[in-house]
This record gives structure tokens, C-alpha cells and sequence, in this order.
């Protein structure tokens, strides 16, 4: 399971990084509100496949454990985050924000340790440094021009990180359902603020690519996104999903024939050097598991699901979600801090 999430980090990275180059062009005739709305909105579309099945799971959402976390997911994750980002897009090079937009691994490193107990091993600090100075080196190449929307790109980043880290500790509720309930709820409210403030009529030629472009850079990377940080923990998950500029930077070279830069090429390589060293080393101890009670997806081959069931058809390696109780358990095993790995450590 661990490297399928992996896979799937990167895939949504991959997702999301199309994202602002054909954002940057659709703000020409959309303001930053109303595209944000159709981006989540777009997110919501697709997946409404999934909502409508009947193990989607969408109540859980609104659980009593999870209903503070959810609100602040939406929030963070789908309305000041975007709107940030949008404000500043309109005033920077669209391969320097591809690559500031890594902040956000930086800001959910931070946060994870500070506040959300997400215990970072030396490799991945390693990584989160290397993030670092890839900001840096593509910010000297902006220019004193970039600084407005670098500090614009942070708070978005920081917005998001908030929104990471409630993601991953969310339990119970499926990607599908997380990523459906932010995009409805998210693209409503930015669409009304964004036809509210407008100077102008929305541009109807323009809401069927927005809409395309949230759907699959939106909505599928969320998914995807979702689903690798509550297998591998907020921050891991992060510097997959940092892969993303890759492809912002190639695209925005495609369509904007913006000038080559080797400071965009340096600060690729050196995010790409971040996921190789922080995937590198296996993190593996001696660890407890205190009892717990609580409601997620699972299947019972992971070597932590080892409860029974009256309805003896659940085969070992099918995924379902219940209501299910954890006894104590001491074991060594290879682990990132997912939901059953949030343990302190000397």
C-alpha cells in the first residue's frame, strides 16, 4: 500500500502542476474569485461518481470528530488558499510561482512538528531544506518584481499546509467524499464573492475549460493527493505533491514562451533530489499502539486490522469502513505517521 500512495503522491503532483499555466491564462477573462470557484467546483464534478455510491461515506465528514477538521479544511484548503494564489499569479511569472508553491512543503513541515505531532526523521528535514533552497534560487531570479506575489504564494502555502495536516488526521471519510464536500462548498462561496465583486459579466467562454482544468487538477489530484497523505502522513505526502513545478514550469515555457531560465532548472533538480532522499531510508522501530477506537477505510492484511467481523464474507485484503477498536500492540515494522502512527519518539 505504502507504494501505491507513493505513486499516486506523484501522480498528483503531476495533476496539479498543469494547473498554473492554464490558470494564469484563464485569469484573463475571469477575475480570482470566480476561478477559483469553477476550479473547486470542477473538483466537486468529478466526483460525483463516487458520492452517489453507497459506501462513499460523506456523513462521516460531519462526524463529532471530525467536524471542526472538516470546516477548517474547507476554509484553508478550499477557499483562502486558492484565492491567495490566484491574487498572485496575475503579477508573476507562472514558472516562478510553479515553483514557489513548494512553501507549502515548507509551511506543512513546520506546522506537522509544532502542532500536529508529525515526527520528521533526518532525511526528511534534508528534503524540506532542499525545498527550501529551491524557492530561494528561483525567487533570485524573479527579481524585487516577485516579492509581492512570493509573500502572496506563502500565505496561500500556509493555508494549505493547515489544510494537509487536517486532511491526513481526517478518519473515517474517503478521499472522494473530502475532495467533493471541499469543491461544493469551497466553489460555491468563492463563485457568489467572485460574481459579486465582479466589474463585469462572467465570461461564459471561459467557465467549460475552467471547469475542465478543476476537474482533473482539482478534482483527481485531490483525490490522489488525500489518499497518499493518510497512508504516508502530511509532510511525505507533501514532497511527492511538490513534484508538481515540473510540469507548471514545462508547460508555462509551451504556452507563454517565457524565457528559459537555468534557475528554474536548478531548482527542478533540486526537488527532485528532496523526494529521492526523503524516500531513501525506511523508518522502522520498536513502537506501541494504544488502544483506540475510531472509524476509517481499512482492510484487515496490514498487520493492524485484526478485529472480527459478524458477517464473516469481508475477505482479508478488501477495503471497507465501521466503527472498529485497536487493543494494544507492540511491533516493528517500516512506517510513516499515518493515522495509527502519530507516536512520539526520543
Amino acid at each position: 500500500m505504502k507504494r501505491f500512495a507513493i505513486i499516486i503522491g506523484l501522480l498528483s503532483g503531476f495533476l496539479f502542476g498543469v494547473a498554473t499555466p492554464f490558470s494564469k491564462l484563464l485569469l484573463d477573462g475571469l477575475n480570482s474569485f470566480q476561478l477559483a470557484g469553477l476550479l473547486y467546483l470542477g473538483a466537486a464534478i468529478a466526483m460525483f461518481p463516487y458520492i452517489f455510491r453507497k459506501n462513499s461515506n460523506l456523513t462521516l465528514l460531519f462526524h463529532s470528530g471530525s467536524r471542526m477538521k472538516t470546516l477548517g479544511i474547507i476554509f484553508f484548503g478550499g477557499f483562502l488558499g486558492p484565492v491567495l494564489l490566484l491574487f498572485g499569479l496575475k503579477t508573476a511569472n507562472a514558472a516562478s510561482v510553479s515553483i514557489w508553491l513548494n512553501m507549502e512543503l515548507v509551511a506543512t513541515a513546520v506546522l506537522g512538528v509544532l502542532i500536529f505531532k508529525d515526527t520528521l526523521d533526518r532525511n526528511t528535514w534534508i528534503g524540506v531544506g532542499l525545498t527550501i533552497i529551491a524557492g530561494i534560487v528561483t525567487t533570485l531570479g524573479e527579481g524585487s518584481s516577485g516579492i509581492i506575489s512570493a509573500l502572496l504564494i506563502t500565505a496561500a502555502c500556509i493555508s494549505w499546509a493547515v489544510d494537509n495536516h487536517l486532511t491526513a488526521l481526517t478518519d473515517g471519510a474517503s478521499p472522494q467524499s473530502v475532495t467533493f464536500l471541499k469543491g461544493i462548498i469551497a466553489g460555491s462561496v468563492n463563485l457568489l464573492i467572485g460574481y459579486l465583486i465582479a466589474s463585469e459579466p462572467l465570461k461564459f467562454g471561459s467557465v467549460g475549460p475552467a471547469l475542465l482544468v478543476g476537474i482533473f487538477s482539482y478534482g483527481f489530484s485531490i483525490m490522489l493527493y488525500v489518499t497518499s497523505a493518510q497512508n504516508l502522513g502530511a509532510t511525505r505526502g507533501q514532497i511527492l505533491f511538490s513534484t508538481a513545478p515540473l510540469w507548471g514550469v514545462i508547460l508555462s515555457y509551451i504556452f507563454y514562451h517565457e524565457s528559459f531560465q537555468w534557475v528554474h532548472v536548478i531548482s527542478i533538480l533540486l526537488l527532485a533530489l528532496a523526494v529521492i532522499v526523503t524516500y531513501i531510508l525506511k523508518h522502522k522501530h520498536l513502537h506501541t499502539h494504544v488502544e483506540m477506537e475510531h472509524i476509517h477505510f481499512h482492510q484487515h492484511a496490514d498487520g493492524h486490522h485484526n478485529h472480527e467481523h459478524v458477517d464473516k464474507s469481508i475477505p482479508a485484503g478488501k477495503w471497507h469502513s465501521h466503527v472498529h477498536k485497536h487493543n494494544p500492540l507492540a511491533h516493528e515494522h517500516p512506517h510513516f505517521p499515518d493515522l495509527h502512527h502519530r507516536h512520539d519518539h526520543e
